[in-house]
Formats: C-alpha cells, structure tokens, sequence
C-alpha cells in the first residue's frame, strides 16, 4: 500500500520523547512516527471494542473482529481489565451465524 504524507504540530515535550524513542530504538522519525500511530490505532480500537462490547452494542466475537484479535485474546483482554463477560445464549447463536458466515470454504 502507497505510503501517504501527514503534518501536525507537537509541543516540546512530546518532540523530546518522540527524540527519546527515536535513539533508545535507532529509529528515523518517520518510522518512529509510523510505530506510534500504529500502536495508538491499535490501542484505540481496542477501547472502542470493549466500550460496544460492554454497552451491548456488539457481541465478543464481533468486538474481537473490529480490535483485530482472536476471540479468545479479547476475552482475555477483558480478564485483564476485569470486565465482565456478557455472553448470552444469543450471542453465541449469533457468533455462530456470522462466524460460518465469514469462514472461508
């Protein structure tokens, strides 16, 4: 996939732990910036799972989809953060529908 350019403006401090980062990994800005947004990104779909997840709004098998982990890894995301699971018998019918859905034949 083609690279795209980005600008934005950062204050002093987080310039100095972008620089930090930058000689602690030997790493050029770009790809130092590349890893942080892609770690951010990451980390942000993972909130945004688990805030459908426990509003009910989507089932785990989906919320996993949507944070790019297997089910059982956002289960044990959850496990970590002491969120409960809200698995009904609904779900699992319709984790079992979508996933036979998606399964490749």
């Amino acid at each position: 996939m083609p690279l795209r350019q980005v600008a934005t403006r950062v204050e002093e401090d987080t310039l100095k732990d972008l620089e930090e980062m930058e000689r602690e990994e030997k790493l050029d800005r770009a790809t130092a910036l590349r890893k942080l947004i892609s770690m951010g990104l990451r980390q942000w779909k993972l909130q945004r799972a688990i805030r459908l997840y426990s509003d009910g709004r989507v089932s785990a098998w989906k919320a996993a989809e949507m944070a790019n982990l297997t089910l059982y890894e956002f289960l044990d995301e959850l496990r970590v953060r002491r969120i409960p699971a809200q698995y009904t018998l609904e779900d699992l019918e319709e984790d079992l529908g979508w996933r036979s859905q998606t399964r490749p034949r």
